[in-house]
């Protein structure tokens, strides 16, 4: 693949701080790609962030379908979510960032950022919508925008389904990586990293499904049951950020330091909270048979390798997390409505036969998940190309 179409960095008159915008390629003169706020963020980080959109939107392309995949950008924010100064620096890249949210990048929520936080920002900014660039591409933008609308108002338990359908993408690629190699629902342990959106909805659909989650992990450290957590009480007892508040663990419940999620006897590991977290110098703690990737790049190359050698399954973000940008797109094209359970089988069927036809090509090909899943990228980019055009 080649280099991207538009890398960018902004610095902050304000604080010094500094952002980042990578547009990776448009498609119909479009992308699209989330906004994260982390202490620590990089370009380069940002470039992998949106090169990984890419891909996914490669991978969610149906021929079928009223969706027809844009091309990959991110944004990225140095900055600590919780410093007070954060919101301000928001809002001020989102000003900087203006013409390019208006004309070609459409974004949302990341890391750090929820997509509330990312509106009423915007919003101050002077946007019309954080992924206002697709409108020109919709047949009936009113119809389109109130679906859109309606979907972020359904609840479930309580919970937005905005929260639980990428939970519910990456719970149906541990089920279907079972299902292929044959091992039951019950009995088989999982280990989450990270209780925020995306682990905290993965937990709770795979306790649904019958698996036992044996360790959860936030900024505070692991929490370890090897007879399964209580996933819902410590959803009910988390923060805005994901932090669980020990008071509700029971006798049973052991509190570990934080990386020891990573060792705990479980078959399934679901790091789903920053990114670079399994490294050369830890991956030889993990004892699992599958890493799930439900955050942005948390495995590093070099550690994947190792892991495989060894014969642990990497699942790649790249398919495994893609399940809540294709739910912005469904919706807003119409191939869905604004209905949860409309949103969890449309999930649940493109996940599947997603994470089958990555470990279908893996296994014809001899080799793993991820380069899988780019050699399929590289299949149909160019079908992609031929009929929509893209600018590189």
């Amino acid at each position: 693949m080649t280099a991207p179409l538009m890398s960018l960095t902004w610095t902050d008159h304000v604080t010094g701080r500094q952002g980042f915008l990578v547009v990776d390629r448009l498609v119909r003169g479009v992308s699209s790609g989330g906004l994260r706020m982390r202490p620590g963020c990089t370009l380069d980080e940002v470039a992998g962030l949106a090169r990984g959109m890419t891909m996914k939107e490669a991978l969610h392309y149906d021929p079928a379908g009223r969706y027809i995949p844009l091309g990959g950008a991110k944004g990225g924010i140095d900055c600590d979510p919780r410093d007070p100064v954060s919101y301000g620096l928001l809002v001020r890249y989102l000003r900087a960032m203006r013409p390019y949210v208006e004309s070609f990048w459409t974004t949302g929520e990341d890391l750090g950022l929820s997509q509330d936080l990312v509106d009423r920002a915007g919003a101050e900014a002077g946007l019309v919508s954080s992924i206002q660039a697709v409108y020109p591409l919709l047949d009936d933008e009113a119809a389109a925008r109130r679906r859109l609308a309606d979907a972020f108002a359904v609840e479930v338990d309580g919970i937005g389904l905005d929260e639980l359908v990428g939970g519910c993408g990456v719970a149906e690629s541990v089920l279907a990586a079972l299902d292929r190699a044959g091992v039951p629902y019950a009995g088989t342990r999982v280990a989450v990293q990270g209780l925020g959106t995306m682990g905290g909805a993965t937990a709770r659909f795979l306790t649904r499904a019958g698996l036992a989650v044996v360790a959860v992990a936030d900024v505070k450290g692991t929490i370890a049951n090897p007879a399964g957590l209580d996933v819902d009480a410590l959803l009910a007892a988390r923060d805005a950020y994901g932090t669980v508040d020990r008071s509700v663990l029971r006798p049973g419940d052991r509190e570990l330091p934080g990386e020891a999620w990573l060792s705990v006897e479980a078959e399934v590991l679901v790091p789903a909270a920053v990114s670079y977290a399994v490294d050369t110098a830890n991956q030889g703690a993990v004892t699992a048979r599958w890493i799930v990737e439900a955050a942005n790049m948390p495995v590093l190359p070099e550690a994947e390798e190792l892991l495989s050698a060894r014969g642990v399954v990497v699942l790649p973000d790249v398919v495994v997390n893609s399940g809540t940008n294709a739910w912005w797109w469904w919706t807003l094209f119409g191939d869905i409505g604004a209905d949860a359970d409309e949103a969890f089988a449309h999930t649940r069927r493109s996940m599947r036969a997603l994470i089958d036809l990555v470990l279908a090509r893996a296994e014809a090909d001899g080799t793993t998940p991820r380069a899988a899943a780019h050699a399929i990228v590289a299949d149909r980019l160019p079908v992609i190309a031929e009929r929509f055009g893209w600018y590189r």
